[in-house]
């Protein structure tokens, strides 16, 4: 489904990533682990195309998307729920959740069934849904983070970071439903600091530092891999 070769983004004289292979096929859950500034969301905004590429191409169902416009990507099923959840505070959580099907503005029933979807996944929000965004404790804010990207219908959905500042609980109920989302067809590409999380449920990973992929494998293998579990899992 996604295919990144030998990707390069440059920012002026800083390089951000460098030489990036990536594959992930379609229903697969894949995850990017990494440390602060390692390079996972500036991978993420080169697949959106808020990044411009420097060297290399990035394939989206068999087609080249390097410049392709992120408006553009949204519409063929590239959505990305950015670290930070970034909603609109004074906005009502519907309004959020409104505006994350912007692209798909008049189709009335396929926005009424997303609806209906995001309020089966996180029934909180349905309770809520004519409170201020800005109200939500932060893990009813990233419910609702999430809610809105799956309100675009993604064929390839971008999670950055997503367990960021949550407690262990909420973590633990956000990658359930992280992983129920990747069951029911929705391929996924997680990046993420809590590794033994994020590999509970993933298919396979990479593993940044200083913007370079320095190891990939299966889920079971980074599992295993001493300097991987000392680095991110500590054990």
């Amino acid at each position: 489904m996604l295919k990144l070769t030998d990707v390069t983004v440059n920012y002026a004289s800083f390089t951000a990533i460098k030489h990036v292979n990536i594959e992930v096929a379609k229903g697969e859950l894949v995850v990017l682990l990494g440390a602060n500034g390692a390079g996972k969301s500036t991978t993420f905004r080169a697949i959106s195309g808020i990044s411009k590429l420097s060297k290399g191409e990035i394939h989206f169902l068999g087609i080249p998307i390097g410049g392709r416009a992120p408006d553009k990507n949204v519409r063929e099923g590239i959505v990305q729920c950015a670290e930070g959840r970034k909603l609109f505070p004074q906005m009502t959580v519907q309004e959020n959740l409104k505006m994350g099907a912007y692209v798909h503005r008049k189709q009335k029933g396929e926005i009424k069934h997303s609806l209906e979807y995001v309020y089966h996944l996180f029934p909180i929000l349905k309770e809520k849904h004519h409170d201020e965004a800005g109200s939500l404790s932060g893990g009813q804010q990233q419910m609702l983070a999430i809610g809105r990207s799956l309100m675009s219908k993604p064929k390839l959905l971008m999670l950055d970071e997503p367990s960021v500042g949550l407690a262990p609980l909420i973590v633990e109920q956000m990658f359930q439903v992280i992983e129920e989302i990747n069951r029911e067809g929705i391929t996924i590409l997680l990046a993420e600091q809590n590794a033994n999380a994020a590999l509970s449920i993933a298919d396979k990973g990479y593993v940044f530092e200083n913007g370079e992929i320095v190891v990939q494998g299966s889920a079971r293998d980074l599992l295993a891999n001493d300097e991987v579990r000392k680095a991110y899992i500590g054990a």
